[in-house]
């Protein structure tokens, strides 16, 4: 099955646009992460440390007024966030000073029973996590995203050679830069699922990256003559068609998870689907121009 046929788009003639584009991305990305690292962008309790509770009430409630009570308990800092229509309560409690090693859930919980006696809750979900444990979280959590980086240009220099696999490297941490980004200026919460999603996305640029890179390696050698961008143009018009419905089929997949996944894994299917709009951009515009920029225009055979 073909969506498009006999496509002669040239690519290579859209890279001033694209490495402008891409590079807005990259500066994103990177503003983003410096300020997780200095604390300014809305992290999840797994990767910063604190106290997240989420409570089912039975009549609506008023936020303002629980954040009053919270304010004059000593919770000033504390993130509140409703789900309409459901009377459910999402609150998150930040560690500082001596508050770091407390467990502050079941005093916050009988103080919000006190204070609204006809209006009671169950609590539906609890997770406490010390500063400590969300600090090597962290880290663990930039350790695998280093170490997947490593494996793409060990795998990739393999099977193709060196250049190919830092191109594929440069075009799966531009995907990823680009949502973490995105998520930070939109003010998304950013937790351990956030980070699987980004793996995830990593994978999903990844494997098509690596279907273009087959290409050009078959067309080098068939071709032998012929300025290297010209075969670059020809690789990605041909896999085109097969780029668009394998992108096509898992944005359905994750708008699905998206709509009716509830509110766990309204995030996580965010940061997916916009990882599968970015990565299918990087396949074409990024990692391939990438090469080219790097190996020139000469035809030199591509290890099989």
């Amino acid at each position: 099955m073909e969506l498009v046929k006999n496509t002669k788009i040239d690519f290579m003639g859209m890279k001033k646009y694209a490495f402008a584009f891409s590079t807005m991305l990259l500066i994103l990305g990177l503003v983003g992460i410096v300020q997780i690292y200095r604390g300014q962008a809305n992290l999840g309790i797994d990767l910063e440390g604190g106290t997240s509770i989420q409570l089912k009430f039975q009549k609506a409630f008023s936020l303002d007024e629980i954040r009053s009570i919270l304010t004059k308990s000593g919770h000033a800092g504390s993130t509140l966030q409703e789900i309409p229509r459901e009377n459910i309560l999402l609150l998150k409690l930040g560690v500082s000073g001596r508050q770091e090693e407390k467990m502050v859930a079941e005093p916050v919980v009988s103080l919000l029973r006190r204070s609204f006696p006809g209006n009671p809750f169950v609590v539906e979900s609890v997770s406490e996590i010390g500063p400590a444990i969300g600090n090597k979280l962290r880290r663990d959590a930039v350790l695998a995203l280093l170490v997947s980086a490593l494996a793409i240009i060990i795998y990739l220099a393999w099977r193709f050679e060196f250049k190919f696999g830092v191109a594929a490297a440069i075009a799966t941490f531009h995907d990823i830069f680009a949502v973490v980004g995105i998520f930070w200026i939109l003010g998304i919460e950013m937790d351990l699922l956030f980070i699987t999603a980004l793996l995830t996305i990593g994978g999903y640029s990844l494997t098509d990256t690596v279907v273009v890179f087959d290409r050009i390696r078959e067309n080098i050698r068939l071709r032998k003559k012929g300025a290297f961008s010209e075969v670059i143009n020809l690789s990605v018009n041909e896999v085109l068609s097969r780029t668009i419905i394998t992108s096509l089929t898992t944005f359905a997949a994750t708008l699905s998870l998206l709509a009716f996944g509830g509110s766990v894994l309204h995030d996580f299917a965010l940061a997916l689907t916009m990882g599968i709009v970015v990565g299918t951009y990087s396949s074409i515009f990024v990692a391939s121009q990438v090469v080219a920029l790097w190996r020139g225009e000469k035809m030199t055979e591509v290890k099989r």
